[in-house]
């Protein structure tokens, strides 16, 4: 048994020490797969993003230098003024750069910090096109920019030319006609942008879906791992490949808005979207974040033809919530709120993210929906955030339209339980009035169009229709070994005693467990359905998984264990159902009853037991510990359960470790690595290997 690289596990803590000692997140560059300086495997620089005046990006096949990058030498190249990192294949440099060497497997140097990466500004092209429509609009069309209806089988697509809207969502279970397929997304994507396109000024529409863990709308797409176990992977390249075809699909399906990443570093995991998030700290959460947000948007938004609007969210504090409530109050100093729940938010601002959603909580009192300060002063005017802000779900109900608009918010989501028209007239009545001001209005439609312009709708190539070519290339077997990569870099081996793992693929095994043949539970939330009921089309379960590897061998199976005698081993798949937001809030993270006895006939059989968690973030096993000889954290792995096979039978040896602090009992929750006294389970940065 060993413990998973301690280059890895200092990196971890060291992200903690350099979050405490600068504000300055150019200086966090470096080659080690989750922090800052060498590691064991090359990773991507967490302020480098795809150069830049700070440096490049490293990663799987190194990055590109700033714009007076360096030559890279034989252990990884040097970036931009603050220095790059080295890929495991060496990156090139900048404009005015040479061409770096090949980079050693421990990655490159991190940067000085002498330069502060600014943030990202749009093209005066696209400024000055902004202004030029913003000139000839009437005051209908502006308020129908600022205006997200959500579509699906009830919604009158009429509505998209009658109202002017500049945005149509997808959320909860809200699908196409015909079904959640990806050409049926396709088709009802047309449709919309035909008649958007159809109207006088002609403006393409944002279409968004909560596309957290792949295009997870659609059933035949491929679904990754989420964000937790993504995280734990440490690997920058990883995320940022992943949320690259995410994209991809995305664009296949005739969807350009992603709701992801989620930037909130999670600090009580009672919170039911702990699983949406990377990371308990918080410059985990944002150069996680910001790998996503270059993977979404393919770089620079609207460098090619499937680039997607990224969308971090939820700015801010609802990671930091008091109790882990959901929509909660987070409770703090001015200080403290900054650091957990701000400071994230800069590197993806600096990467360009082009829109950011607002956070249905509070904080010390005051809703974020109609927080001028935070979402003005601090996010647009202090960080220098240039996208449009979007507000969550029905947000602006709990402040009220003019006060949400004053606040900072530019295009708002009216759910189908309210009204998109009355929103529409609340707003016009409130410009004509002056309780909105014409100026802010203005900026409103400014930021939007500006974001579309960036995203390429307005060249004239654009025809609003999709690319069917990409339609089938949906779910295909190259993105889905991508996601099978994913989840085996995602599992954290926790304990591993007598060198249980890895499994002979000789051996008689025997499968038990409520998760082991349950796509639904491998998937968890936002999915199909938000709350991750609902048929997929092609996925493979860990049952079947253990099947495909298996061959040599024998797998038999029963959900509670009792046939486990008589075999060599016995694998225990159990954890959590499907959940979504708050409705995965929890005061009990104990396993389930019947999951229990299903471990306790596992445990009776007194042959060796393996227990696999598919979970959204740690439970309480501290009393189960004993009962198995090794317990694998799969998180929610998505569709690819061979992913979790390739662990546990050695084909890959687990190399994740934790970026969430496992609590011993409930009484410990919240805890968190910069807690003192600070005694877990498990701690943040454990994992095993072979």
């Amino acid at each position: 048994m060993v413990v998973v690289g301690a280059s890895v596990a200092a990196a971890l803590l060291g992200v903690l020490a350099a979050a405490c000692s600068s504000d300055d997140d150019s200086d966090a560059g470096g080659g080690n797969a989750i922090g800052g300086g060498a590691g064991a495997t090359g990773g991507t620089a967490v302020a480098g993003g795809t150069g830049g005046a700070t440096g490049g990006t490293g990663g799987a096949t190194g990055g590109t230098g700033g714009d007076s990058g360096g030559t890279g030498g034989d252990s990884g190249g040097t970036g931009g003024d603050t220095g790059g990192t080295g890929g495991a294949t060496g990156g090139t440099g900048g404009d005015s750069g040479g061409t770096g060497g090949t980079g050693g497997d421990s990655g490159g140097t991190g940067g000085t910090g002498a330069v502060v990466m600014q943030p990202w500004a749009p093209s005066q092209a696209c400024i000055d096109l902004a202004d030029s429509y913003l000139a000839q609009m009437d005051l209908d069309e502006k308020v129908g920019q600022m205006t997200q209806a959500i579509g699906g089988d009830a919604f009158p697509t009429s509505d998209v030319a009658a109202y002017l809207l500049g945005s149509v969502a997808f959320g909860g279970g809200n699908t196409p006609p015909g079904g959640p397929t990806s050409g049926n997304w396709a088709d009802y994507a047309d449709t919309l942008q035909s008649i958007a396109m159809s109207t006088r000024l002609g403006i393409p529409l944002v279409i968004g879906v909560d596309a957290v863990h792949g295009m997870s709308k659609a059933e035949d797409a491929t679904f990754f791992p989420h964000n937790i176990g993504l995280g734990c992977s440490g690997d920058l390249d990883l995320v940022e490949r992943v949320h690259r075809i995410t994209a991809l699909e995305m664009a296949g399906s005739g969807i350009n808005w992603a709701f992801t990443p989620t930037v909130a570093a999670a600090r009580d995991i009672t919170w039911g979207r702990t699983y949406e998030c990377f990371s308990e700290t918080p410059d985990l959460a944002g150069s996680m974040g910001t790998a996503a947000t270059l993977g979404l948007q393919d770089g620079t938004l609207g460098s090619s033809a499937t680039s997607v609007l990224a969308c971090a969210k939820h700015f801010a504090g609802d990671g930091a919530t008091n109790g882990g409530v959901n929509a909660g109050e987070t409770t703090m100093d001015e200080a403290l709120f900054r650091q957990l729940c701000v400071d994230q938010y800069r590197p993806l601002v600096d990467a360009g993210v082009g829109s950011i959603m607002v956070s249905y909580s509070s904080w010390n009192g005051v809703e974020l929906h109609g927080h001028q300060y935070l979402l003005t002063d601090v996010l647009k005017n202090e960080l220098g955030f240039q996208g449009f802000l979007v507000s969550d779900w029905g947000g602006i109900s709990a402040v009220g339209v003019a006060q949400g608009i004053n606040a900072g918010l530019d295009m708002v989501m009216i759910p189908p339980t309210d009204s998109y028209a009355r929103f529409i007239d609340t707003l016009r009545t409130a410009v004509n009035s002056g309780d909105v001001p014409q100026s802010r209005a203005d900026d409103a439609v400014r930021r939007i169009l500006t974001i579309k312009c960036e995203m390429g709708l307005f060249e004239p190539t654009y025809t609003g229709m999709v690319d069917r070519s990409l339609t089938s290339q949906v779910g295909s077997a190259e993105h889905r070994a991508v996601a099978r990569e994913a989840v085996r870099k995602s599992i954290v081996m926790v304990k591993n005693d007598n060198n249980v793992l890895p499994l002979s693929k000789t051996a008689r095994i025997h499968v038990a467990g409520s998760s082991a043949d349950n796509g639904d539970n491998q998937c968890g939330g936002w999915c199909v359905d938000w709350q991750g009921s609902g048929s997929l089309a092609d996925e493979t379960t860990v049952l079947q998984g253990i099947q495909n590897a298996a061959t040599t061998g024998t797998v038999t199976y029963s959900d509670d264990a009792s046939g486990s005698s008589g075999n060599d081993a016995v694998v225990v798949v159990i954890g959590e159902t499907p959940y979504a937001e708050g409705m995965g809030d929890s005061n009990d993270l104990s396993l389930s009853a019947a999951d229990r006895n299903t471990l306790n006939n596992a445990a009776s059989a007194e042959i060796p037991v393996v227990v696999v968690l598919v979970t959204g973030r740690p439970l309480i096993i501290t009393d189960e510990l004993a009962q198995a000889d090794a317990w694998l954290a799969a998180w929610l792995p998505g569709t690819e359960g061979d992913g979790v096979a390739d662990v546990l039978f050695g084909d890959h040896a687990p190399t994740a470790s934790l970026t969430f602090s496992w609590p011993r009992d409930m009484a410990q929750i919240p805890i968190n690595v910069d807690d003192n006294p600070y005694d877990p389970l498990f701690p943040f940065g454990h994992g095993l290997t072979y």
